[in-house]
């Protein structure tokens, strides 16, 4: 099952004027091995963004982690760790998969970092942020700056739970 989400790309017509290009589903909204439900919004593969032109750029491709000098733009929907779809180690895998590197001495399957900042919003429900050594709930409203850190997202509680996420790439500093 994918997520309901519309999302709106605008651009310029031959005049120079603002239109949307594009209105509907994002290309990629897909339900995950999991449980996790994913859709790629956009990508860019530098700074400044190349604004110009219609070209789509969320691919089924997408890595977690953006291209160098790039931004990826996703929304993804965890389900409880403890329901009916919940799969931590398909989880682990297609975070592996997709370009996210898992420390060896990971205190849950999930955990992982990106050579990134993240911005993260989470949108409904709520969950628990998982660092080396500490455990924070977030909830709907909160919002997380995610510094290139081991980190994981560990639903423990009864509702599924939205984030949108921003990654930006970056220099990882250690």
């Amino acid at each position: 099952m994918t997520m309901d989400i519309r999302r709106i790309v605008t651009g310029h017509d031959s005049g120079g004027r603002a239109i949307a290009i594009s209105d509907g589903a994002p290309p990629v909204n897909v339900a995950e091995k999991g449980g996790i439900r994913l859709a790629e919004l956009w990508a860019t593969d530098r700074t400044p963004a190349d604004n110009s032109g219609g070209r789509e750029t969320a691919g089924e491709k997408m890595p977690i982690p953006p291209p160098a000098g790039g931004s990826v733009f996703r929304i993804v929907e965890f389900p409880p760790e403890s329901g009916p779809d919940a799969d931590i180690d398909a989880e682990t895998e297609l975070l592996a998969g997709k370009g996210a590197t898992t420390p060896a001495d990971a205190r849950h399957p999930a955990m992982h970092r990106t050579d990134s900042i993240d911005y993260a919003v989470i949108m409904s429900g709520k969950v628990d942020l998982l660092l080396d050594d500490e455990d924070m709930t977030v909830q709907a409203g909160d919002v997380v700056v995610q510094r290139g850190t081991n980190h994981a997202w560990a639903n423990r509680y009864d509702e599924p739970c939205r984030i949108a996420f921003v990654l930006i790439d970056a220099d990882l500093a250690l």
